[in-house]
């Protein structure tokens, strides 16, 4: 993606079925649970890059020892920072080995909110001098609705510290932890116990489909919860819809969790079929005493998890998203050979480095096939009269592939100007230079989305012109990108989308501006009903449009000022994307359809923002 955007959070859990002595018999260390959850850590930094926690467990520490221990750091170094600070607390305190843990939990975060800084980075913790009241949780999440949430545990007599969803989840479980400890303390007290039977019976009869039942009941939005307990409990919940991505690998020696498939696969050294996939509402439980067990927290509802992850978010090593996102790049080709007439001899593709690379296999591919339809076509209609040299030159010619962009170097802007700082992110990219001929060859680029078209303009467009050739066609393997996201993405501001502000345009240059404050007016009037209740009227706002409209306007806006090279957009089709991604149907980004009614309510939200002056972006 050419546009920078801040990726989901990455989670990361371990759980140890073995004693740790197996594991220093059999792969050498003691360690090899926390060298696990590092490696998980390491191959999700892709998830999240403005900080990292690790919480561990020790399962069988003496009364008067620690036993949760917790690391924060923020910053894109922050994971080696974390594992560093453990290295040096396991060299000052040999005899405590401190996170030396069989239930370790891991988190990788980038903010959705704006909010960051250490006290907003997982994994949250909630103390208690009772092991099972501690309470460690993580997640990759958004809630639409925390509002409601927040009121409603006020509402019980709670007075939480902060009004972020992080914090309201973590007191509202904590909350109900408590309550399910003393539920349970008073059942033993019935039947007898006392003193540390009492206690271990109250650890072993934690009902956690009970606590995530009652509390996920409020929740809406996209959600994957994980959480430890100080007595050794864990926890994972994937939200009904399924829209939030969770992994996890069972064997007799670990239980693993993680927000993508590859991951799991590479750390432990495994099959695909050795991994699977939390199903939507379902919830992974470990208990203290090693068992395992799938619960059904929340009825499964239409599933839609993320395309998004398909397109770019996730790394493109897993098995299913490879073939996926070349499917992408397959299935533009229709379009592509149309905007340059099918003229192989006069036509380079290439890619955006460096996500689009496998949708460009993809694409390559399809082009490859549609060109030996075109080279046997050739010979058969002259096959009476070629001879050999003309017929192994046809056989020779192919779909010429070039790397035209190439990213150069992070460039820091010094200078305050504004002429300056664009003089200077057009040096971003840069081109292989003498492999255009000026005036003869169209160039074709394909990047896997285009959210502001921000750097296509400043730079890449800028950069490819320089060879000056005959036309530059953009190509998305995503839809146009038109509505926010409200699940755990940091898209949020209408004003951020170029194909909104492309409608935006059109609506004033074809006087419908009037359709703007109309939909002004509709959004305002939704503003005091319940979420069930909410349309999404920015829908609206493209209707009067065709996506070629919208995409011929998008050319113009990425064109820069005196490009000597005319520029076409080809986007995907929302049909094709599903028919590439079929088990992902998540697509509220360019369609609108949000699974959950708190997305309505959240664009409709987002769409007067932007109308009072509030995240207009910068196209």
């Amino acid at each position: 993606m050419s546009d920078r955007i801040k990726h989901e959070c990455g989670l990361a859990m371990v759980r140890l079925l073995k004693p740790l002595d197996h594991y220093e018999q059999r792969y050498g260390t003691r360690w090899w649970g926390l060298n696990k959850l590092y490696l998980l850590m390491e191959k999700q930094r892709n998830r999240g890059q403005e900080g990292a926690g690790i919480a561990s467990v020790k399962l069988h520490a003496e009364p008067g020892e620690e036993y949760v221990f917790r690391e924060r750091a923020v910053g894109a170094g922050a994971i080696q920072e974390l594992f560093d600070a453990v290295r040096r607390d396991r060299e000052a305190h040999p005899e405590l080995e401190p996170f030396l843990g069989e239930v370790c939990m891991g988190h990788l975060r980038y903010s959705t909110t704006g909010r960051s800084g250490i006290s907003y980075t997982h994994p949250f913790l909630r103390r208690n001098n009772w092991r099972c009241r501690n309470l460690a949780l993580a997640g990759n999440f958004n809630l639409t609705n925390v509002d409601e949430v927040f009121d409603h545990i006020v509402a019980r007599g709670q007075h939480p510290r902060h009004n972020a969803d992080t914090f309201i989840m973590l007191e509202q479980l904590g909350y109900l932890l408590d309550s399910e400890a003393d539920r349970q303390y008073r059942r033993c007290k019935e039947m007898g116990l006392s003193g540390a039977a009492l206690n271990e019976a109250i650890e072993a009869r934690i009902d956690f489909e009970r606590i995530l039942g009652e509390a996920s009941e409020l929740w809406d939005g996209g959600y994957v919860i994980g959480g430890l307990t100080g007595s050794g409990d864990m926890f994972v919940l994937r939200d009904p819809h399924g829209i939030r991505p969770a992994f996890y690998y069972l064997s007799d020696e670990v239980v693993a969790v993680a927000s993508e498939r590859p991951v799991l696969q590479t750390a432990f050294d495994i099959e695909t079929e050795q991994v699977a996939e939390l199903e939507p509402g379902e919830a992974l439980i470990v208990t203290k005493s090693g068992e395992r067990r799938m619960a059904r927290i929340r009825p499964a509802e239409r599933p839609t998890p993320c395309s998004f992850e398909r397109i770019y978010f996730s790394r493109g090593s897993d098995r299913d998203i490879y073939r996926e996102r070349k499917a992408l790049g397959r299935l533009l080709v229709p379009e592509v050979l149309e905007r340059v007439e099918s003229d192989f001899a006069h036509t380079v593709f290439s890619f955006i480095p460096n996500t689009a690379e496998v949708a460009y296999m993809g694409m390559v591919e399809g082009l490859e096939e549609a060109f030996n339809r075109q080279k046997c076509h050739a010979l058969l209609a002259a096959r009476a009269t070629l001879t050999e040299a003309e017929i192994t030159d046809i056989m020779a010619m192919r779909v010429r592939r070039e790397k035209l962009a190439l990213k150069d170097i992070k460039l820091r802007t010094f200078i305050a100007e504004d002429a300056s700082r664009d003089d200077l992110a057009a040096h971003v990219y840069d081109t292989t230079y003498g492999t255009i001929r000026a005036g003869v060859d169209t160039v074709v680029a394909i990047d896997d989305s285009i959210v502001r078209g921000t750097t296509l303009r400043r730079s890449i467009v800028h950069i490819l012109s320089r060879q000056r050739p005959r036309k530059i066609v953009i190509v998305s393997s995503s839809p146009q990108i038109r509505y926010p996201d409200c699940y755990g993405i940091d898209m949020s501001s209408m004003g951020e989308f170029i194909a909104f502000n492309a409608a935006v345009e059109l609506l004033h240059e074809r006087g419908l501006a009037g359709r703007i404050d109309e939909v002004y007016a509709a959004c305002r009037a939704q503003e005091g009903l319940p979420k069930e209740r909410i349309v999404n009227h920015v829908k609206r706002i493209y209707e009067p449009f065709t996506d070629r409209e919208i995409a011929d306007r998008i050319a113009r806006m990425i064109t820069p000022p005196g490009c000597p090279s005319p520029v076409e957009v080809v986007y995907q089709t929302i049909e094709n994307l599903h028919r590439a991604c079929p088990n992902h149907a998540g697509d509220w980004y360019f369609s609108g359809d949000y699974p959950t009614p708190g997305g309505n309510r959240l664009v409709n939200r987002a769409f007067i923002d932007w109308y009072e002056g509030r995240g207009r972006g910068d196209r």
